[in-house]
């Protein structure tokens, strides 16, 4: 029997060797997760940190951008009143080169004026600052109003700009400034990016109830690799006829947040040398606002 008691001792010794082995193990295995665990916080407290850097740099980018176009609103609007009252020969008469002076200065202030607001607005829409107002309209008085804004600046004869006749689109019931605003910078880019031809505007009810109402041009048309970048902020398209005009390339980005404001979207489909189509996308009714009862309709 005492020839048997070494075997015993060793069967004894193997069990505890496994076990101290395996809690070797695990001790390994729970430092080695305390430590991924303080990695993790630690990627998350600098996440946090580069989250709140960012935010004080949109809100210092937003103030500045605001401030900034405040600023200029006042000299450009001189400017423009002054070559007004020259246009208009309230100081005497002009000759035929000061009046394409003046022209040039009056034309040259409107577009800076147009640039400070569309910075102002998108200063506005980033810090969540600008208002939707919805209400009832009709497209047809949309058209007219636009068609009325554009006729003094049709200055191309070869270029006609047609707003075709709303067939079967309802009243909306949403921000007709706004929508004001995103197809008067799509027709302003068709206009500038349009030599010979015709700049059609349209609206069309979807069978979803969302009304589409495009921009289409017989322009230069857009390369596809630019289609998704065009509406980001300051992009603008390299191409001979850009070189030649001015722009913060800020009208189509703008149009995009406040489209997106709006409940919508924005579209582009165009081919080089043949044309382009930009497009938004609304609902008839602005949703979580209320539709207050139209003109003659009970309350």
């Amino acid at each position: 029997m005492s020839d048997q008691a070494p075997a015993t001792n060793l069967d004894a010794a193997a069990p505890s060797e496994t076990l101290a082995a395996r809690d070797a193990e695990l001790q390994a295995l729970r430092e080695e997760l305390e430590e991924t665990n303080r990695g993790v916080l630690a990627l998350y407290a600098e996440l946090d940190l580069q989250a709140q850097q960012l935010q004080r740099a949109t809100e210092l980018k937003g103030r500045f951008l605001a401030y900034m176009s405040h600023e200029f609103r006042t000299p450009i609007a001189s400017i423009r009143s002054l070559s007004r009252l020259l246009i208009d020969r309230v100081d005497g008469p002009l000759t035929n080169e000061q009046e394409r002076q003046v022209a040039f200065i009056q034309s040259t202030a409107t577009e800076f004026a147009e640039m400070v607001d569309d910075l102002l607005d998108l200063a506005k829409v980033e810090a969540g600052r600008i208002d939707v107002s919805p209400g009832w309209f009709e497209m047809v008085d949309l058209f007219s109003a636009l068609r009325g804004m554009f006729k003094p600046v049709l200055t191309n004869p070869d270029v006609a700009l047609i707003f075709e006749a709303p067939q079967d689109v309802p009243p909306l019931f949403n921000d007709d400034k706004k929508l004001s605003q995103i197809l008067r910078n799509f027709i302003s880019n068709a206009l500038k990016f349009t030599a010979k031809g015709e700049v059609r505007v349209s609206a069309v009810q979807n069978d979803d109830g969302t009304i589409t109402f495009a921009v289409t041009d017989t322009g230069i048309g857009i390369d596809p690799q630019f289609h998704d970048a065009i509406f980001r902020d300051f992009t603008q398209i390299d191409s001979p006829i850009q070189k030649r005009l001015r722009g913060t390339g800020l009208g189509l980005s703008l149009s995009r947040h406040l489209a997106e404001l709006l409940g919508g979207r924005v579209s582009l489909q165009s081919e080089l040398g043949v044309g382009s189509t930009f497009a938004v996308t609304l609902p008839a009714r602005l949703q979580n606002a209320a539709p207050r009862p139209r003109d003659g309709e009970p309350a």
